[in-house]
């Protein structure tokens, strides 16, 4: 198997990101105590993440390849990695003050730190304006430029589609289980997340190595889409199930009315009983009712519904992978590095 990058080789880009951000602001006579907090707003929400979307970008090309990256090829496929965190910061930064979120990779939210609050609805804006700030700098003259702006664009819009609907389908302030159902979480979970967390590294690694044929696209979509449908699922069951001090946060989807995959689960498999409980229960802001669902997901046996369908959805994704048609350049490998990524993983 060609070798993946390293955790520190990816890293060793972010400086010049943030310079090169920095840079571009400069140029308008910014004051110095706004490029300041520019520039605090960008290291704190750039760093401390998995950078496991970042690191699929050159990661990808590797395998699409199948040598070792050139000096150059590795610092911008690193580079379009460091965009899609970039990109997922501003989602991150905007979902929780959304969802009222309390901490984030370990640390208080962006807006809960002191002197931030709403500050970072703007700081938000900014980190995605930065994505094509660099785009335009460093990619203005390869032959992929129109198709980079046009799938972070694009992107961004599916994500903030997934966004509504997850908001307008589970608002905190109204709790209506009836209006749960498998079809909206799945339309939820594949463009609020799917497609900037699992396509959107590689469809951008295929245009870099100007390999994004429609064929190949499309074989990528249709193995990534249901990939990151199952990364997601995973997010919900670490959310009730996962040790917080190893995920780095504490799960709130319970108190915050989520339609999560654990909840609709649960709403096909309870008696009347239980379902009276989850109505009085779920989605309240009170840590004693939180837990009598958490109690009733363990006597459901959710964990194990859970553990069930991940060793089948793998399955079935193993299976789709060794179908791939490489004459075009595309390599089962990127989806095999993609699965091993994120397989029994407990953060």
């Amino acid at each position: 198997m060609t070798t993946r990058i390293t955790r520190e080789e990816f890293q060793a880009t972010l400086p010049t990101l943030i310079e090169d951000i920095l840079a571009s602001a400069r140029k308008y006579e910014v004051p110095e105590n706004a490029m300041k907090w520019f520039e605090t707003n960008l290291n704190a929400n750039l760093v401390g993440g998995k950078m496991n979307r970042g690191m699929s970008v050159p990661d990808s090309a590797i395998a699409l390849l199948g040598r070792p990256l050139t000096k150059e090829e590795l610092f911008h496929t690193t580079l379009l990695g460091w965009l899609t965190e970039v990109l997922q910061a501003f989602f991150l930064v905007s979902d929780d003050i959304m969802d009222g979120s309390i901490t984030r990779r370990g640390q208080p939210c962006w807006y809960r730190r002191e002197g931030v609050g709403m500050i970072a609805i703007n700081d938000a804006f900014m980190l995605e304006s930065s994505i094509y700030v660099i785009l335009k700098k460093v990619f203005r003259d390869h032959p992929a430029y129109v198709d980079f702006l046009e799938l972070f664009h694009e992107v961004t819009f599916q994500t903030e589609l997934g966004q509504l609907c997850d908001l307008i389908t589970a608002p905190e302030d109204k709790v209506d289980l009836g209006n749960f159902s498998m079809d909206k979480y799945t339309f939820i979970v594949k463009y609020k997340t799917a497609y900037y967390s699992f396509y959107l590294p590689v469809a951008l690694a295929l245009h870099y190595l100007q390999l994004a044929t429609p064929k190949n696209l499309k074989q990528a979509e249709d193995i990534l889409i249901p990939l990151g449908e199952y990364f997601q699922i995973q997010d919900d069951y670490l959310d009730a199930f996962g040790a917080p001090e190893v995920i780095g946060k504490i799960g709130t989807d319970i108190q915050d009315n989520k339609c999560s995959w654990l909840i609709n689960q649960a709403l096909e498999i309870v008696t009347p009983e239980q379902r009276k409980l989850l109505d009085e229960a779920y989605g309240r802001k009170d840590s004693a009712l939180e837990a009598k669902v958490k109690a009733l997901y363990n006597e459901l046996k959710l964990d194990q519904r859970y553990l069930e369908f991940e060793e089948k959805r793998v399955a079935e994704l193993r299976q789709q992978i060794a179908a791939v048609d490489e004459s075009e350049g595309l390599k089962k490998e990127v989806f095999e590095t993609y699965l091993a990524k994120i397989y029994k993983r407990n953060k």
